[in-house]
């Protein structure tokens, strides 16, 4: 028998006059108080959807390839599955071109508070070049966005699969949650770019020892490609009993990413960009990806100790770290012609896995 179901964490659900409290605090500008009778409507709808818990309200029956046929699924994460099936199809295509996924992960960007653009955009900037002489696809995925663009959302992963592998299905359907105005959120947008890939190429700086938090938003919510539950329906959504009970039974783990290949680069001003520079590459690696040489993990400091005003002036001495930077995407670029060819292979994919996690 699976094991109990734990609760017992404090009750989080609002009275209705603190969540219309909330609902407001988004509407601010004095300019809204001319529409107050209409918005007052709005918090009444939205308050229904929140108290009865209409996390997904538009739904469909998930159909013969799933264990329940009849069991209905939001229509949201139908679209994100169709969109990730079509970018494996394009992805093992072997008449399609090669692709390259590039992943700016620092969130400053002159298009919000910082008034300037990042070390990070140059140098996955000089990269994208690189993919782009050589004939490939480059994909840039700017992740600083998320700080300057209107609605747009990474939100965090809930940890399904610490109550049960099986709990976390592939692609993520924590969200949106449309009761608790969980929506916009972008990784329905990623999951195929990084499905469409052959190869990625991960680029950002230190923030305090530790990933920036735009890009750990995103490796996190990569949780369900290493393992997640293809199929909603043998969980009953989001059941944890049904999810344990399958688990124990014996969880398959699929890799949905494996075989891709990568290259990082890490840079920093004072500590911590080796630190950053291994667990990028580990939970790379542990997912099945095959680092593209020594040379595809990169780990720099620029300007060194000195002032962070005069940072920029300090990348534009600093060729070495920018040819690192080129030789990186070189690096991945090779790989993925061997990879497309045939002649790359992880040499321990077809080893089970005594304890998968």
């Amino acid at each position: 028998m699976a094991p109990p179901v734990r609760k017992g964490m404090p009750e989080v659900q609002l009275d209705k006059e603190a969540f219309a409290a909330r609902f407001r605090e988004r509407l601010y500008d004095p300019a809204f108080a001319a529409a107050d009778k209409e918005i007052q409507r709005i918090i009444d709808i939205a308050w229904e959807s929140y108290d009865e818990y209409r996390k997904n309200p538009r739904k469909q029956a998930a159909g013969p390839e799933f264990a329940d046929p009849t069991f209905e699924l939001p229509v949201e994460w139908v679209a994100t599955r169709e969109a990730i099936r079509q970018a494996e199809k394009q992805q093992k295509d072997p008449a399609g071109r090669s692709r390259i996924l590039i992943v700016n992960g620092s969130s400053r960007t002159d298009q919000s508070c910082p008034g300037e653009m990042s070390k990070t955009w140059r140098l996955a900037s000089l990269a994208q070049e690189m993919v782009i002489a050589a004939g490939m696809e480059a994909d840039l995925l700017d992740l600083s966005r998320l700080t300057s663009e209107y609605g747009r959302h990474i939100h965090p992963c809930k940890a399904c699969v610490s109550t049960s592998m099986p709990l976390c299905h592939w692609p993520c359907s924590c969200y949106p949650n449309f009761a608790l105005g969980q929506v916009n959120d972008w990784m329905a947008e990623i999951y195929p770019k990084w499905a469409a890939a052959h190869g990625v190429m991960v680029l950002c700086p230190v923030n305090w020892y530790q990933a920036p938090s735009s890009l750990k938003l995103m490796i996190d919510r990569l949780v369900c490609a290493d393992g997640g539950n293809p199929d909603p329906t043998s969980t009953g959504g989001k059941d944890p009993a049904k999810a344990k009970e399958l688990e124990l039974k014996g969880w398959p783990y699929p890799r949905h990413l494996a075989g891709r290949a990568f290259a990082v680069v890490v840079h920093g001003d004072a500590d911590g960009v080796e630190t950053l520079r291994r667990g990028l590459t580990d939970w790379l690696s542990s997912i099945g990806l095959i680092q593209a040489g020594h040379q595809a993990a990169v780990g720099a400091y620029i300007g060194y100790y000195e002032p962070y005003a005069t940072s920029h002036e300090a990348l534009d001495r600093d060729e070495g770290v920018q040819e690192e930077t080129r030789n990186a995407a070189r690096a991945l670029i090779e790989a993925v012609t061997m990879l497309r060819r045939g002649e790359l292979k992880q040499p321990d994919d077809k080893l089970r896995e005594p304890r998968p996690k």
